[in-house]
């Protein structure tokens, strides 16, 4: 009884909400400081314009998440109608994710108020840190990510609340003359397009999603996109009303665009506009409580914000590094890179992709930690993969999408690929970093097709652990004792196999694969077909139980809780005994994850005896029945 199961759809709108913001909201924290650095007063109405294209951009995903209920984002949508394609929106994705976990972690220790001189090796630290946690496998992670999300939005309803005085006064401010010539507005407008960056995500969720998925969807995206277009508009207002002085003149009353005139500033002023331009929230949040109750309680707020946003930072760096492994993950799979990035660990992490997730990230941080490089490489990749989805779903003919939604879905699609196109032209910097990775990547895809074609894989033998796994006829008796094997390992199919036959009983082996990246394919849950680990598990206590005539059920599971998989499946069969094997993972790790035969045994029956022992230690056939020859 072979049983392979997908993750459950328990993400309800309230759950992925918070996940979105977590990803999407994180962008007001650097583009409302690019934009009036580089626009100054008409950074409003750049703004306004982009949160026009948000609202747009949110109904399309809407229709993604109802075309593509089983999860999928732009590597699934492409994919339906070119693998190729496929490959460059992934791609374009990926090097939107590397920069997300690069700027997200540089400023999240700006918002914490680290020395400059420490922020290179923290954040360095910061990543590998991350990479271990989710080694791990670690699902208190996410529990933390909700909770740092509320913290945010709260603390950001509260500044929204103390900034209306600046608000008003910003108002006043907004310059449509700044604007400049159509061309040079055009070309400033696309450099705060990655306020973009995350709404990606939510079409990787619909897997997980409550049924029907089309209603979850718009119930998640629909709320994070309103808080996030209206306090963008709030806080850039009020940013521009604010009395922070750079070079003794106040925001409020400042003429021109920074970005113009910061190359002949003196260091201290220099200082001023990294400031605000790096961390413009802590600055908002500063002076609104400065004015509303005086200078040490303004201090004081601006540090738990910072606190708070810094925090939320690190949260859109986990993301963005298990994002990466998802898309590398899904192209290993797919053979479009080396099937190395498919390996999994212990924990169902694929810890090469993770390495390489954590290592790409790292190398950029070495090299640039300036936030307005770090976006201009960051907004090709972002837009474009985007337009690539979008445009995919308008000119899948087989998507159930009426024509005026599919003619939209074809006007928001030209649109942002005038968009990429003109930060390709206009960012070199930018275009370098995603050609090349794209470039990376399809060389990677056309050697790895040249290797298979010149030198077709073996076939596989006859007598595989996959065949030993399904040779046997599973059958159950009902009159005979059950025993659940939990555990893997010769020695522990040994002593399972010998208990069953001694007790006349039939043998269940259970294997639960733990994959824990974010869904970013449909129909790309693990099947034992392609688990050699899992082949290997319950192929050796199949050859085992044939060889001792024990009957044999082998159960194969896809799921996030192994303890759970164990306690359901042994009850569930009616299994007198379970035998589990000790942990071998280290003391953190049980710490931080949880013991799985400490919950198992917390849950089991009274009626069903636990067996726990040590992978390492041979089992050794009774002395009566080793003379016998039994």
């Amino acid at each position: 009884m072979l049983v392979t199961e997908s993750r459950p759809r328990d993400l309800r709108w309230f759950h992925a909400g918070p996940l979105l913001y977590g990803d999407w909201g994180t962008s007001r924290l650097y583009v409302l400081g690019l934009a009036f650095f580089y626009t100054a007063h008409a950074s409003v109405v750049h703004l306004a314009a982009i949160g026009l294209l948000m609202l747009g951009v949110s109904w399309a995903y809407t229709i993604v998440c109802r075309s593509f209920p089983d999860g999928g984002g732009v590597y699934t949508a492409a994919r339906q109608l070119s693998p190729t394609m496929s490959v460059v929106g992934a791609t374009l994705l990926l090097s939107g994710y590397i920069m997300t976990a690069a700027i997200s972690v540089i400023e999240a220790f700006h918002y914490f108020g680290v020395p400059h001189g420490l922020v290179l090796p923290l954040g360095i630290v910061a990543i590998v840190f991350i990479g271990l946690v989710n080694w791990l496998g670690a699902k208190s992670a996410g529990r933390l990510a909700l909770l740092i999300a509320f913290g945010a939005l709260a603390v950001s309803g509260v500044i929204s609340l103390l900034a209306l005085p600046f608000f008003f006064e910003g108002l006043k401010t907004i310059d449509f003359v700044g604007l400049g010539a159509p061309t040079e507005a055009w070309v400033s407008f696309t450099r705060i397009c990655l306020a973009l960056a995350g709404v990606e995500a939510v079409a990787n969720m619909t897997g997980m999603m409550n049924r029907p998925v089309a209603k979850t969807a718009r119930r998640t995206i629909w709320p994070v996109t309103i808080e996030v277009v209206t306090l963008n508009m709030l806080f850039g207002i009020a940013l521009a009303g604010l009395g922070y002085a750079v070079g003794g003149t106040a925001l409020v009353d400042t003429q021109q665009p920074h970005a113009s005139i910061v190359a002949d500033m003196d260091a201290a002023t220099r200082e001023a506009v990294r400031t605000y331009r790096d961390t413009a929230m802590n600055v908002i949040a500063t002076e609104s409580a400065t004015h509303a109750f005086g200078a040490d309680v303004g201090v004081v707020f601006g540090r738990v914000a910072g606190v708070l946003f810094g925090l939320l930072l690190l949260s859109a760096t986990n993301t963005a590094v298990m994002a990466m492994v998802s898309v590398l993950f899904a192209m290993g799979q797919d053979r479009e890179l080396p099937r190395s990035l498919t390996k999994l660990n212990y924990s169902g992490v694929p810890w090469v992709g993770l390495i390489v997730s954590v290592v790409i990230p790292i190398g950029v941080i070495a090299v640039e930690q300036d936030v307005r490089v770090l976006a201009e490489l960051y907004v090709l990749g972002v837009c474009g993969a985007i337009t690539v989805t979008l445009a995919s779903c308008a000119l899948n003919r087989d998507l159930d999408i009426i024509g005026w939604r599919r003619a939209l879905m074809w006007g928001l699609a030209i649109f942002l690929a005038s968009i990429s196109l003109t930060i390709a032209v206009t960012q070199p910097v930018s275009t370098a970093f995603s050609g090349g990775l794209i470039a990376v990547v399809l060389g990677t895809r056309f050697a790895l097709g040249a290797v298979r074609k010149g030198a077709p894989p073996l076939p596989e033998p006859e007598a595989g652990w996959l065949h030993e796994v399904k040779e046997q006829p599973f059958k159950v008796d009902p009159a005979k004792p059950k025993i659940m094997l939990a555990a893997r390992g010769r020695y522990q199919s040994e002593f399972a196999v010998d208990l069953a036959r001694r007790r006349g009983a039939t043998l269940f082996a259970i294997y639960v694969r733990t994959l824990r990246v974010m869904d970013i394919q449909p129909g790309k849950v693990p099947r034992v077909e392609e688990d050699r680990d899992a082949q290997r598990a319950l192929g050796t206590t199949a050859l085992l139980a044939k060889q001792a005539g024990v009957d044999f059920v082998p159960v194969y599971v896809t799921s996030a809780d192994i303890a759970g998989e164990i306690l359901d499946y042994t009850v569930t069969y009616g299994c007198d005994t379970l035998i589990m094997g000790k942990s071998r993972r280290s003391v953190f790790a049980r710490r931080l994850e949880g013991d799985v035969v400490q919950r198992v045994a917390a849950d089991l029956p009274d009626d069903v005896a636990l067996i726990t022992r040590s992978a390492e230690t041979p089992h050794v056939m009774p002395v009566t029945e080793n003379l016998d020859g039994g």
